[in-house]
């Protein structure tokens, strides 16, 4: 039976599009490896790993029986007055692999949620402590989810959210970090967050900001100096300092976490995405002993927040699946020779008219062009040329599993090159 795109088309909203003229969807019947197979059977080379979390690619059996094996005893319970083993474990590895002392966990079930979380922390620890700190502090293109709080603290002008202006609550904005991640540093930088924090802090509750690559509201890719004086700032004025690592988690920038680029540790660490490697949708919002006893010292004694799906047992084995499978593999390996291949290959789009800038840092490769793409014609040349690679305004970009073989990559960056030159 062949799926009703018809009925698709009148009824279900996708991401972002219009349900008046919606654009074309693409019906997939299966997915394996680092390929998607359509109904038709054609077989794309998937460049997006599903919005970046599928980093082990599609199909895999250790998290396949993972999930097999906790179906068997239960898929959920909730997690108010019970635990289980697999949050039990998710926490073990969590605390283990993230920086500094970063000691309570706070599962949740999605990257927004995560960082509606951390936001809430902030507040709350500040009530505690007797203050109204109603502002955060953070730098333009940024990205971090389209629930309230979150769209709140993202790019209020030219972001994705733009038309909630003057819905959303009005926090405090500055110039996005200018120095590319191989450039020399240059201390002008930092001086707009300087300049910021030392007029508004006394109103702040955190600074919140994602390490080293800005993703949806750009993806730019910054100094990781930035982050050490922005760490810096933060203990200078006494404020939080919120890392959202929903996208650059668990490897893809190179590292296990993108702080470690600065050698720096937030006070609070929203993580997604690949946690699970894209099987189930799961996030973790982690924070120090510090900042989960001011909170709970304050006038409610308790953290207020708690999702019905808290703390998912099924997701929870799958997450700890995933993270030991990337812990077993040479992934530190892999993401370098992604990164060279795409710094080659990508290479070549610099001599093309259209294209504004390249850049590379990890698996995460991204052309930049001149002018927008309109996403419905670009899309079917990709699919056409066998890749599946979902650009959005001026970016064509790739963040694809960390399994993708040395020949499916240079599918996708050739393909990049011949549908940009086109």
């Amino acid at each position: 039976m062949s799926i009703d795109l018809h009925y698709d088309q009148q009824h279900l909203w996708h991401p972002y599009t219009s349900s008046i003229n919606p654009i074309p969807c693409y019906p997939v019947a299966s997915a394996e490896g680092c390929e998607i197979e359509l109904e038709n059977g054609q077989r794309l080379v998937d460049g997006m790993a599903s919005w970046w979390a599928c980093i082990h690619g599609y199909k895999i059996a250790q998290l396949d029986k993972a999930a097999s094996e906790q179906l068997s005893k239960m898929s959920h319970v909730m997690f108010g007055g019970l635990t289980h083993q697999p949050a039990v474990d998710l926490a073990k590895h969590l605390v283990a692999l993230s920086p500094g002392n970063l000691e309570q966990v706070f599962i949740s079930d999605s990257g927004s949620v995560a960082v509606e979380v951390a936001l809430k922390m902030a507040l709350q620890y500040w009530h505690a402590k007797g203050e109204k700190r109603t502002k955060f502090a953070t730098v333009r293109n940024g990205y971090h989810g389209d629930t309230f709080g979150a769209m709140s603290v993202c790019d209020p002008q030219g972001g994705m959210h733009q038309l909630y202006q003057g819905f959303l609550p009005e926090h405090l904005f500055c110039e996005a970090p200018q120095i590319g991640f191989n450039e020399p540093w240059q201390e002008q930088d930092i001086a707009p967050m300087k300049t910021m924090l030392d007029k508004h802090h006394k109103d702040i509750a955190a600074v919140i900001i994602e390490p080293v690559v800005q993703g949806a509201g750009g993806m730019r890719i910054y100094h990781p100096q930035y982050l050490s004086e922005l760490r810096d700032l933060c203990d200078h004025y006494g404020l939080l300092l919120i890392a959202d690592e929903i996208a650059t988690g668990f490897g893809r920038t190179g590292k296990l976490f993108a702080c470690e680029h600065a050698n720096i540790t937030p006070d609070i660490l929203c993580l997604g995405k690949g946690l699970t490697g894209g099987y189930m949708s799961l996030a973790a919002t982690l924070t120090s002993k510090h900042v989960a006893d001011t909170i709970c010292g304050g006038e409610a004694g308790v953290f207020m927040h708690g999702p019905t799906f808290m703390g998912n047992p099924l997701a929870c084995a799958v997450a700890n699946a995933s993270i030991k499978l990337l812990l077993d593999s040479n992934w530190q390996a892999r993401i370098a020779e992604i990164e060279q291949q795409l710094k080659q290959q990508l290479s070549t789009c610099r001599q093309l008219s259209t294209v504004a800038d390249v850049r590379v840092l990890g698996a995460i490769g991204v052309v930049e062009t001149k002018t927008a793409n309109d996403l419905a014609s670009i899309q079917a040349k990709f699919v056409e040329l066998g890749v599946w690679i979902r650009p959005f305004g001026k970016l064509v970009y790739v963040m694809p599993p960390y399994t993708i073989s040395d020949t499916q990559l240079a599918k996708l960056c050739s393909a990049i090159y011949q549908v940009l030159s086109d």
